[in-house]
């Protein structure tokens, strides 16, 4: 008996993790993040709840399809519930070292075992098979799982690109093979199903750079994805053609440069790179800066120069600042605001609204078809997307397969939904337990539901701190009770004087009346002056701040 569980990516974008089980034997496919919307205070990442891993045992091996950060963004969190090595291919597994080494994880590097396509693996019952696919960053892979109740394929993040940047074209003939051999079931990528006719190729894109080239009198800075390497290299070979030098900005964006370089996946000439400090010593119209800061992340480096704030790169009137990305759906505000900013500074801004300087890496409707029409599944399960997109995915797959029989059966799951696959044929067969986890990424770890809750709650009304001084001895109150208050507005200026004022007679009243017991048990003291003051302030106010008593014993 066969059964599969996505712990991840179905009903969201991002989050990807799907667990194979067979007999005692676990796969993993992938372990991904999500980033947080702006309600989520403080947290940093999103991970899936890893409670059904901790249940099977330790999973027998990691395979990741692809570098993006929805694929391996969780790595350093599923890895400790891995008993076996983590394939992926040679790009994948080098953008994934650096976040172990963040992490302080120490892992052998052969337990890191890069192969790429067409290579096999064999994980107890599994022979897993990558099969190379296109998308928005090289070496990416889909696969073909040969398991005992037959063959499951999951296509990965892929788009049909004809014409790669690399020349490295998906190997739609191996998927045409496993289709006319037969083939168990088919986990495909839903992203862009609701987008009709075929995805462009990335070197789409070309046409409207050249156009900037020509017409950038200034310097010309360009936003995007660190991943999207290929869009490094059309920019590259262009600011070559163009007499330009080329400057790498942002930790990220220099990082996965050199991955890339160190690969053989970014080709640079000899005398086109120059380092970020050195931006400065070039005439504005002889420089290309590649940065990140895409989505208007508040720490990135477009950001930074948005504001005037870069140590080494800055933007004047004659410049253009390209934003080379999709806008992530919940960062329109922020890219708004970096947009603004530049407007600022007098440059031009250029984004995909404007000219076609961004090309999605997934299949739209005609490509999602073609796999489906390829591989012929017994049994279809839509992955990656919201449910609306899932649904749609189905819909399509039933008028692919209309008339063929014996008719393919879709199945539309969610995640947590085990799909089991025996020889009554396949079914959803229960529910494993999944979520959401929490992560500060200043290394505290998992964000519990009472540290969000915390968290908004200060965010909304506020922070009151009554600090009351007692004597140690007595427990009698020395001096007057002080309130200081953060983020807690009255429209008033005098009624908030007014009501600190009366708040401190509160506070002393309620020590007065306390026993002697009562005053020197501080966690006994500090809930009565709690509870008490916050009443008051709603009362008077009708906000319900955050109140965190200090008493000191004198």
């Amino acid at each position: 008996m066969l059964q599969v569980v996505p712990l991840g990516g179905l009903g969201e974008f991002g989050m990807n993790m799907l667990a194979l089980t067979w007999d005692d034997t676990t796969i993993v496919v992938d372990a991904g993040v999500m980033f947080p919307d702006p309600e989520l205070l403080g947290v940093d990442l999103i991970i899936p709840d890893l409670t059904y891993l901790q249940q099977k045992g330790p999973a027998a091996a990691l395979v990741l399809t692809h570098g993006h950060e929805d694929h391996i963004g969780g790595v350093p969190y599923v890895l400790p519930h891995i008993d076996g090595p983590v394939y992926g291919t040679p790009l994948t597994l080098a953008l994934v070292e650096p976040k172990l080494v963040e992490h302080g994880i120490d892992v052998p590097r052969a337990r890191l075992t890069a192969l790429g396509p067409p290579g096999r693996i064999s994980v107890g019952p599994f022979e897993i098979e990558l099969i190379r696919v296109t998308h928005s960053i090289p070496d990416c892979v889909a696969l073909a799982i040969h398991t005992p109740a037959g063959v499951v394929i999951h296509t990965g993040d892929f788009k049909i690109d004809q014409t790669p940047i690399d020349g490295q074209h998906l190997d739609i003939h191996r998927f045409a093979q496993l289709g006319a051999a037969g083939v168990l079931a088919l986990f495909a990528d839903s992203t862009n199903i609701d987008r009709r006719g075929f995805t462009g190729s990335e070197r789409e894109v070309v046409d409207a750079f050249e156009e900037i080239f020509t017409s950038a009198n200034g310097r010309l800075v360009v936003a995007a994805f660190s991943s999207s390497i290929y869009r490094m290299q059309i920019l590259v070979d262009l600011a070559a053609q163009f007499n330009r030098k080329v400057a790498f900005v942002g930790r990220g964006m220099v990082r996965n440069s050199e991955i890339a370089q160190r690969l053989g996946h970014l080709r640079i000439p000899a005398g086109v790179q120059i380092r970020d400090a050195d931006v400065g010593t070039y005439p504005a119209q002889d420089v290309l800066c590649l940065t990140t800061g895409s989505q208007g992340e508040p720490m990135s480096a477009l950001s930074r120069i948005a504001i005037d704030d870069h140590r080494c790169v800055k933007i004047g009137p004659d410049d253009t600042v390209v934003l080379s990305a999709r806008l992530i759906p919940g960062n329109e505000k922020a890219i708004g605001r970096v947009i603004n900013h530049i407007a600022r500074r007098g440059a031009d801004v250029i984004h995909e609204g404007i000219k076609h300087v961004h090309v999605s890496g997934h299949g739209s409707e005609e490509e999602l078809k073609l796999m489906l029409s390829l591989v012929k599944p017994r049994y279809f399960v839509p992955i990656h997307g919201e449910f609306r997109q899932l649904s749609q995915h189905a819909r399509i797959a039933e008028r692919v397969f209309g008339g063929r029989e014996p008719r393919p059966r879709i199945l539309l799951a969610e995640d947590g939904d085990i799909v089991q696959f025996d020889r009554d044929g396949a079914r959803i067969a229960g529910k494993a337990p999944v979520g959401r986890v929490l992560i500060d990424g200043t290394r505290t770890g998992e964000v519990g539901d009472e540290v969000l809750r915390d968290r908004r709650h200060l965010s909304e009304d506020g922070l009151v701190v009554p600090v009351v001084a007692i004597n140690k001895q007595t427990g009698a109150l020395e001096g007057v009770p002080e309130i200081i208050t953060r983020g807690f507005v009255i429209d008033d200026r005098e009624d908030s004087q007014t009501m600190l004022a009366d708040g401190a007679r509160v506070l002393a009243e309620v020590i007065e009346q306390a026993s002697v017991e009562e005053r020197t048990d501080q966690g006994l003291i500090k809930e009565k002056l709690r509870v008490e003051l916050r009443r008051f302030i709603r009362k008077r106010s009708g906000r319900r701040p955050f109140v965190l008593p200090i008493i000191m014993e004198i």
